[in-house]
């Protein structure tokens, strides 16, 4: 017989609530976030583009070792073309054409390392292992369909994008 009052085996009862901010702010828009992408997107695609027009930029034909530099020139095109903005000012390029602006939590602004290493260098550096990034990419897009609007990437930096 089992005593319906010892617990130890019980489920966790802890409520967690993915809820929006009541703090005044208004949360930058799927559509605003997604056209925000997409201008920094193709921004570093023409680059990206155009580097592989230089000899030695390359990668894609070349053997495995060498198509691991990809990301980490790419990280640093990245840095070179949004990194001052976004430490300046929390916003990319994309960021700033539509109006929105990354900070923290409690409404901060957020610094270099959380904005350019969390946020950004995390996935990043996960995109190198090739299907981990694709699912790490799937999940970090899907998340902002969540009532907060918050990307994986908003949780690992704790940011999270307004409305200017």
């Amino acid at each position: 017989m089992t005593d319906s009052s010892d617990t130890r085996f019980a489920p966790p009862e802890a409520h967690v609530e993915d809820v929006a901010p009541s703090d005044g702010v208004e949360l930058g828009s799927r559509g605003a976030r997604f056209g925000a992408a997409l201008i920094d997107g193709l921004i570093l695609g023409a680059i990206g583009w155009g580097l592989t027009r230089v000899p030695g930029f390359a990668f894609m034909g070349e053997p495995a070792p060498v198509r691991f530099m990809a990301p980490l020139v790419g990280y640093v095109c990245f840095l070179v073309v949004q990194g001052w903005l976004l430490v300046k000012s929390g916003q990319t390029i994309g960021k700033r054409l539509v109006g929105l602006r990354i900070v923290r939590e409690d409404g901060s602004p957020a610094d270099a390392w959380r904005l350019l290493g969390l946020r950004y260098g995390s996935g990043m550096l996960v995109n190198v292992i090739m299907w981990v990034g694709a699912i790490y990419g799937l999940v970090d897009a899907l998340l902002i369909f969540r009532e907060s609007r918050k990307c994986l990437h908003d949780n690992i930096a704790d940011t999270k994008v307004i409305k200017v």
